[in-house]
């Protein structure tokens, strides 16, 4: 009975996705309780954040919305403090949508950690194309924490910092 129940939670945690238009692929995400190796783990975390800044660089909020917690608390070393879903978002459609600013993880800056009962911490380096201000490319660090619910992952806790500038040449 218990094998057939993860196997229910995958499938219903699969379609949540996919009616949600985030078109994950649902063998990559997996709810918390079967991820069975570190290798499941970064697949699925690295998915999770693939869908999230692929939903921030279309600039599309209700994909981007469905991976945030209702209680989410965003902390940025320039932006300051940003408590809730609703206030996260609307930050994201007021300074990021419209602006054609692209985010992509920083390849090899990529780490995944098992939270037991709880989710994952996401840690790495994004950079972001600022295409209106002269092709600005900035970088800066971030930790993000997962929290798989009822086979739901949503991030609940997020820090962006040390952002900085970066030579054009460090950019390509």
């Amino acid at each position: 009975m218990k094998a057939w129940y993860c196997v229910a939670r995958v499938v219903v945690c699969a379609g949540l996705f996919l009616s949600s238009g985030i078109g994950l692929e649902a063998q990559t995400i997996k709810p918390l309780e079967s991820i069975q190796n570190q290798e499941e783990l970064n697949q699925t975390i690295l998915a999770l954040d693939t869908a999230l800044f692929d939903a921030y660089n279309k600039c599309d909020l209700d994909k981007f919305a469905a991976l945030i917690a209702d209680d989410v608390e965003f902390y940025h070393d320039n932006g300051g403090v940003t408590l809730g879903k609703e206030k996260f978002v609307d930050s994201i459609k007021k300074n990021i949508c419209g602006t054609d600013t692209h985010r992509e993880l920083v390849a090899g800056t990529f780490e995944a950690h098992y939270m037991k009962g709880y989710g994952a911490i996401e840690i790495g380096t994004h950079r972001f194309l600022h295409p209106k201000t002269n092709g600005g490319t900035g970088e800066g660090r971030f930790i993000t924490l997962w929290q798989c619910k009822d086979g739901v992952w949503k991030i609940t806790r997020a820090l962006s910092f040390d952002h900085h500038e970066v030579a054009k040449e460090a950019a390509k």
